[in-house]
């Protein structure tokens, strides 16, 4: 029988991570999927840890060098025989629970094309941290998604294969049939290039559901460096994106550089280098004052982060940090609560 659902993993040097992924994936109480690892020509024990699982709905495919995120997802898609393809990178985890809530929230919503969920954060160890991604839900529209990317991380939508199909594209360095559907020319942004094409030149919708469903993995280490790649590729992400939505970009561009600046912040205060997020935070409040009216909490918030980590001894902010967290964490609980969200999906079922 053709499954409802297939479910892809690229993996790529996650040995210690990858079996608890695997295992959250086979533990879901939809059944009518298949999970299709693509080896992305990893150097470690991921491929040895994947070919420990015996289910007959798992099938591996190997990469004969390694070619990237989008890549990989692009050869998954196009072994996919699933109604619906989700993505799930090898180091995150999901709740039991996903597949049946997004499945169920595809056939109840015909023009929703893209279901994501909100996400739960967890530490390196898969530890919940009870701090979670509260994105818009509904009314989601290509200037919203430049903006703030609701979806999160790679491992929070499910996607109808009619939706994938309608921006499908051929590769052009490639002589032979090699259909597309993320751009291999992105190393990174490449999830927020594919939804937003999606939203810009289709008419299909993307919602989200309230359950914190995907638990996404805050990984140790780093590099600053690696956040000024990151920007690099996003700019990338807008230069391909003025060809097909000038009118979307002529009046979101400067707004989507100051949310992106102001995240990449947010993302320097995880790693410790406050100078850095200093500079990112007075950035975007330079490219785009309006954020501090559009989303004054949080840009408040990344501001005297950014300003308390430059300026405070280590031991000192993260007294301040911790503090904020469990706030920050009580209060968003609270309105997950209040969106009427069972209990037992709160309580992780992680093992």
């Amino acid at each position: 029988m053709i499954p409802s659902v297939s479910v892809i993993m690229p993996v790529y040097n996650v040995e210690a991570f990858v079996s608890k992924a695997i295992q959250s994936v086979l533990a879901q109480s939809y059944t009518d999927f298949e999970l299709i690892i693509v080896n992305d020509c990893a150097t470690d024990n991921s491929l040895a840890k994947c070919q420990n699982f015996s289910d007959s709905r798992i099938r591996i495919v190997t990469h004969t060098a390694n070619k990237g995120l989008a890549a990989a997802r692009n050869t998954g898609i196009r072994h996919a025989i699933g109604r619906y393809v989700a993505f799930i990178d090898s180091d995150d985890l999901w709740h039991s629970d996903k597949l049946m809530l997004h499945v169920e929230h595809l056939k109840n919503s015909p023009k929703v094309g893209i279901s994501f969920s909100r996400s739960s954060f967890i530490d390196y160890h898969g530890n919940p941290i009870n701090f979670f991604q509260m994105p818009q839900l509904t009314n989601i529209n290509p200037g919203h998604l430049l903006c703030r990317n609701p979806v999160g991380n790679g491992s929070a939508p499910v996607i109808r294969r009619e939706t994938l199909n309608e921006i499908r594209f051929q590769a052009l360095n490639h002589t032979e049939s090699y259909s597309c559907y993320f751009d291999e020319n992105f190393r990174q942004s490449e999830d927020i290039e594919c939804w937003f094409r999606i939203l810009a030149t289709t008419q299909w919708k993307m919602e989200g559901i309230p359950e914190p469903l995907t638990y996404y993995r805050l990984n140790h280490g780093g590099l600053s460096s690696n956040l000024t790649k990151q920007l690099a590729s996003w700019e990338q992400m807008i230069t391909k994106a003025r060809r097909f939505a000038p009118k979307i970009l002529k009046i979101h561009e400067n707004a989507a550089r100051a949310y992106q600046l102001r995240y990449l912040a947010r993302q320097a205060i995880r790693l410790g280098d406050g100078k850095m997020a200093k500079n990112l935070v007075n950035q975007a409040l330079i490219t785009s004052p309006t954020i501090l009216i559009t989303e004054t909490s949080r840009t408040l918030t990344t501001l005297f982060a950014a300003y308390l980590q430059w300026l405070l001894p280590s031991s000192i902010y993260k007294i301040c940090e911790t503090a904020g967290q469990y706030y920050i964490g009580y209060r968003q609980k609270m309105r997950i609560k209040r969106d009427g969200v069972k209990p037992s999906v709160l309580s992780s079922n992680l093992k």
